[in-house]
């Protein structure tokens, strides 16, 4: 075993050892034994989609039809979609007999399907098809014939016995929590298999303890993340609650942290804020989680551990990212978004960063993680942190922040080292936003003992009208639902060029508002966003 990987190889072992048909138990039952209900809705569009043989997530769209589960192309995100399942509920927001028929053929074709990638058989895929397939089991499976639910229920058996070999999942992240899930789930419809709860619940404290912290943050450090990770949890505490097993403190402690702190991860529209592979997500869908976590109260304004400020003042809010990228394991979908800050006033978002693709193409997927993609400064058009398609390289080591508040007012100071091995320089940036809300000033300054190009980048909302005024050195911002506000600069040259938003379910054009300044500039720029009347 020289050079193996001890834990990993008996963690194979189990798995190989789990498929044996010698080891199977000599009878499968006819149907779930206890309803398993999955609680969110899916997207009838979606839905409609998927009988024309499309497959829609997270930015990216893949032919799927029969006999296409042998080989399936896309992002690696996109084929982890195809393979758990979890599109069974667009097609069941749909409704119709035809949408039920759809997924009792795409299930059979795929149950049939002699081999599959081994992406197909990982920890968190089979966690999510087995909670997806229970969850749907009234919809798609209840009326279907003897043999397609014998032969469901089959695979159901050893599925849920190779993913208790499998445990504890390789991932760090959150896919950990879906793995755990699918095996609870399968405990929950086949009571008669008590192993597969006690090995889910031996290992669900360790991954809670890994992935919440203390101050209800998520260590992925993003948004849809953070989401996802709560609906796992209350997902799983509620499948506790239907088997009457009392779910262990640790998870209700997280659901109890996890609950406020995404309130600070939310836009005035209801949506979330678009860091490190987040989407707006729907404001219902969000609303539904934190209804299932069970406690209100206020957004925390800090959250020290997760790195996300919160400023907001009258009907202004802004959320900004003072803190490094999440750590090796952990950032596979992170972006070089280090200082990087989104605007809203009221239910309009104002400053925004361009959102995430995360299955989509490479180069989308890529520019959209790039610094030059978020409202922050960047250096000779290079990102704060190396892009790897795996997660990133070189990174954000020192990150400091500093906050004040006074009378209504918050100021913000923050730097970062992102840039220390290729120029030798630090960022550092001021925020400030007055009582009223109406006033924002910033100031960005570049440290370095060469003088570096750079820029700094306002993304807009595709909703926002920008004008660069006669003089040149103003833009002005024009919102939906009325009001303007303006744009100065000082020490940069200002202009508007073409952006994109793929915050939202399609992409949209966009515009950004850019300060320039040459090497032989000042290394200091002043700024500020105001109301206008």
């Amino acid at each position: 075993m020289s050079g193996l990987d001890p834990r990993r190889w008996l963690r194979d072992a189990r798995r190989a050892m789990a498929r044996l048909p010698s080891l199977r138990i000599a009878r499968v039952p006819d149907a779930p034994a206890l309803p398993v209900r999955d609680p969110w809705p899916g997207d009838p569009t979606r839905g409609a989609h998927l009988l024309k043989g499309e497959l829609a997530f997270a930015g990216g769209v893949k032919a799927l039809r029969l006999g296409d589960w042998a080989e399936i192309s896309g992002a690696e995100p996109l084929r982890r979609h195809a393979h758990g399942f979890g599109w069974l509920r667009d097609l069941r927001a749909l409704g119709t007999d035809s949408a039920r028929l759809r997924a009792r053929a795409l299930v059979a074709d795929w149950i049939a399907t002699p081999a599959h990638e081994a992406l197909a058989g990982q920890p968190d895929v089979t966690g999510a098809r087995l909670a997806a397939w229970l969850g749907h089991y009234d919809f798609f499976a209840a009326s279907a014939d003897d043999l397609f639910r014998q032969r469901l229920m089959a695979r159901l058996v050893g599925d849920a016995r190779a993913l208790a070999a499998a445990l504890p999942a390789e991932e760090q992240d959150v896919r950990a929590f879906t793995a755990l899930k699918g095996l609870i789930a399968a405990a929950v419809a086949l009571p008669e298999q008590a192993a597969f709860l006690t090995r889910a619940l031996r290992f669900l404290p360790q991954e809670i303890a890994r992935q919440v912290r203390a101050d209800g943050s998520h260590a992925e450090r993003s948004p849809a993340a953070h989401l996802a990770a709560l609906q796992e949890l209350t997902e799983i505490r509620a499948l506790l609650q239907a088997a009457q097993v009392p779910p262990p403190p640790a998870l209700s402690s997280a659901i109890e942290r996890l609950g406020p702190a995404l309130r600070a991860l939310r836009h005035g529209d209801g949506g979330l804020a678009l860091f490190n592979g987040s989407t707006e997500e729907t404001p219902a869908l969000i609303d539904l989680a934190l209804s299932q976590a069970g406690r209100g109260g206020r957004a925390p304004m800090s959250l020290a551990e997760g790195g996300f400020q919160r400023l907001q003042a009258g009907r202004s809010v802004i959320i900004a990212d003072c803190a490094p990228p999440p750590p090796h394991g952990l950032d596979r979908f992170a972006h070089a978004g280090t200082l990087s800050f989104e605007f809203s006033v009221g239910r309009d978002r104002l400053i925004v960063n361009c959102g995430a693709a995360p299955a989509g193409a490479a180069e989308w997927r890529d520019a959209l993680r790039a610094t030059a993609a978020h409202s922050t400064l960047v250096i000779a058009d290079t990102s704060s942190s190396e892009l790897r398609p795996e997660g990133l390289g070189r990174r954000p080591e020192k990150v400091q922040m500093q906050r004040q508040e006074a009378s209504g007012a918050h100021w913000l100071e923050a730097s970062h080292d992102g840039w220390r091995k290729p120029f030798g320089a630090v960022h550092r940036r001021r925020l400030y936003i007055a009582e009223s809300g109406e006033d924002l000033r910033g100031e960005d300054a570049v440290e370095a003992a060469t003088p570096q190009p750079f820029t700094i980048r306002f993304h807009l909302h595709p909703a926002v009208n920008a004008s660069l005024q006669h003089d040149a050195e103003a833009v002005l911002l024009r919102l939906p639902h009325g009001g303007g506000w303006r744009l100065r600069a000082d020490g940069a040259r200002i202009s508007i060029e073409e952006s994109v938003y793929l915050g939202a379910p399609e992409p949209r054009r966009a515009e950004q508002v850019v300060l320039a300044v040459d090497a032989d500039g000042p290394q200091l720029v002043k700024w500020a966003i105001t109301k206008v009347g």
